[in-house]
């Protein structure tokens, strides 16, 4: 049977693509964004957050998706800076505006892992796995 290898992209209903790329790219640093009518594409490098325009379903109450970040705490500040209110009890989770549930996730903390060449192209070479998720990674035989 075929294997599941990663995630390649992640796509989000917005009501206006504009409006969230004005959202997103106050909490976060987008380098590149492709476009498409009624679409944008966020590159993360290896990856991409695909904004589709037209949300037609209600705010997810638990459904969520988890965003990797260089910098989960500089998030959680622009994120209370913005008056945005954070969810849950555990974590880093709050909502866009076209409620869509994000929880966020450090790079440094998780097994998620990205190779060398495309940390060093995104500039996040010196991004250093913390003890903890170097330990998920060798218990899980990928280290």
């Amino acid at each position: 049977m075929p294997r599941l290898v990663g995630i390649n992209h992640v796509a989000l209903e917005v009501g206006d693509v504009e409006e969230a790329l004005e959202f997103y790219g106050s909490l976060f640093e987008i380098t590149r964004v492709d476009r498409e009518p009624g679409m944008a594409f966020l590159d993360m490098g290896d990856q991409f957050l695909a904004l589709s325009e037209g949300r037609s379903a209600p705010p997810d109450s638990s459904r969520h998706f988890g965003l990797v970040v260089d910098d989960k705490e500089a998030i959680r500040a622009a994120v209370q800076a913005a008056g945005i209110e954070i969810v849950g009890g555990v974590g880093l989770n709050f909502r866009d505006p076209w409620g869509n549930l994000l929880q966020i996730v450090d790079y440094r903390d998780i097994q998620f892992t990205k190779v060398p060449s495309v940390l060093r192209g995104m500039g996040l070479d010196e991004l250093e796995k913390r003890p903890a998720a170097l330990d998920e990674l060798r218990d899980n035989g990928l280290l």
